[in-house]
């Protein structure tokens, strides 16, 4: 029996302290009706003997003490699932927002997941092509893998979010390819980018749109990913679908999580951030994968804004701990107009040799992409030391390679937002421009690859 308290003795920001509650449970879910009949939803935050702290998701503004009534209804906050959410968009409570119908679930599923045993987890593998040669080329994305972006303000994530959505797909498989896009904290300007591209490209077809906008109650953030998570683990797993989850911007989920802290009172951590935010990341992170026995996967995309830019800000460091490597974007490339502007030697993908080779993508990829980066670091440092000593310093090989770096960034880097370069384009597109090099330079290159592959003179 759902009991009703009308015990609301406190509001502080956006959570409320109900008193005298029996048989409460963490995480339970619920509803709050106001003085005016209006009706909102929370979740318990927190026990303490009969009293209960509640996180309203729809903000506080408008509570009247003596006039609220609060049901708790027993179970946790839920989303309804089924097939029919491909080529929609709602907004970050799982509320259908583009004016269709709403969606019958097949089922109602806890939005906080369930706990996967490690020992379930199968090895992520499989190349996934994104059309990006700075990804797909030197630090490639694998199905069951989480690849953060790390980005900064002014920098052009979200084309790149948009471009890796329409574009991605699993090579291979006649498995169907899912995306699941969870927009946090972001503007309407942005929320309106976001659903045009998703609609005038095709791909919101095959996709599932949660956005949570700036205006939305900050606690709304804290569900939007889970949201976002919970479709994407019944379209894998339920489904067979491989699933590629865009989560932008995790910035604004931790800022929302610091603003509850800090109403909670507890005692903060670095810069203000509550001590279990590495914790709570890795409830979100930890979620990808692959299960044994499951055709589908989910691999996932968060995107951040690093504060400042700096790298060791506690948003990118604890993410970079619990994901498989990071794509960085670069300020100074976009400067000089490079799209996108991927800064390819500090970016890193932990498990790219997971998914590439013959077989996967080509039998030359691993020695190609060893090339690359040797090759576009040593001419970047001929660059500083032609900028300090002067080009006549530089012998002729340095000189060659200093051309290499800045051909490789015009023509392998930047691609634009529109282009979808396949993995043998991005390929020979390497083998291209490592024709600029002396053949006694490429090292780590063997000889039967550099025989097959490497342009001839006439070519």
């Amino acid at each position: 029996m759902l009991k009703e308290y009308r015990t609301v003795t406190e509001v502080v920001g956006p959570l409320m302290v109900v008193e005298g509650v029996e048989g409460v449970k963490y995480d339970e879910l619920v509803e709050i009706e106001l003085h005016t009949g209006e009706k909102r939803r929370g979740k318990v935050l927190e026990i303490n003997g009969s009293k209960a702290m509640v996180q309203i998701f729809e903000g506080s503004s408008g509570i009247n003490l003596k006039g609220t009534k609060a049901k708790f209804l027993g179970r946790p906050l839920e989303l309804g699932v089924s097939e029919d959410m491909l080529g929609r968009v709602f907004d970050g409570m799982g509320r259908s927002n583009d004016n269709g119908p709403d969606i019958i679930p097949e089922k109602r599923v806890d939005i906080n997941g369930e706990a996967i045993n490690p020992m379930a987890r199968d090895f992520p593998s499989e190349f996934i092509q994104t059309g990006i040669s700075a990804i797909d080329g030197l630090n490639t994305l694998v199905r069951g893998q989480k690849l953060p972006v790390f980005s900064a303000s002014g920098l052009p994530h979200q084309e790149l979010a948009a471009q890796i959505a329409r574009q991605a797909k699993v090579l291979n498989s006649d498995s169907k390819f899912a995306i699941v896009f969870a927009a946090i904290g972001i503007t309407f300007e942005e929320a309106q980018f976001f659903v045009e591209e998703f609609k005038s490209t095709g791909a919101i077809d095959r996709s599932v749109l949660f956005m949570n906008l700036a205006s939305d109650p900050a606690i709304e953030r804290i569900a939007t990913p889970r949201m976002a998570l919970t479709c994407a683990e019944y379209l894998a797993y339920e489904k067979g679908m491989q699933v590629l989850v865009i989560m932008t911007d995790i910035t604004n989920y931790a800022e929302a999580l610091r603003e509850i802290s800090a109403a909670r009172k507890e005692v903060p951590g670095r810069r203000g951030y509550p001590g279990y935010l590495y914790t709570d990341l890795s409830t979100l992170y930890e979620r990808a994968g692959r299960l044994r026995g499951k055709e589908g996967s989910i691999t996932q995309i968060p995107i951040l804004t690093m504060p400042e830019d700096d790298k060791t800000h506690p948003i990118p460091d604890l993410t970079g701990y619990i994901t498989e490597g990071q794509i960085i974007l670069s300020r100074e490339l976009y400067k000089k107009g490079l799209m996108p502007p991927i800064d390819v030697l500090p970016s890193l993908s932990r498990l790219k040799d997971k998914g590439i080779g013959k077989g996967k993508t080509r039998e030359d990829h691993a020695d190609t992409m060893n090339q690359l980066f040797a090759a576009y670091s040593q001419g970047k440092q001929a660059k500083e030391l032609s900028a300090i000593l002067g080009e006549s310093a530089l012998s002729e090989t340095d000189k060659k390679l200093a051309k290499f770096a800045e051909a490789f960034e015009a023509e392998y880097v930047s691609q634009g937002f529109s282009t979808n370069r396949s993995i043998e384009e991005t390929l020979d597109l390497g083998w291209k421009l490592l024709k600029m090099i002396p053949r006694t330079e490429l090292k780590r290159i063997r000889d039967e690859y550099l025989e097959k592959y490497l342009p001839r003179e006439e070519e």
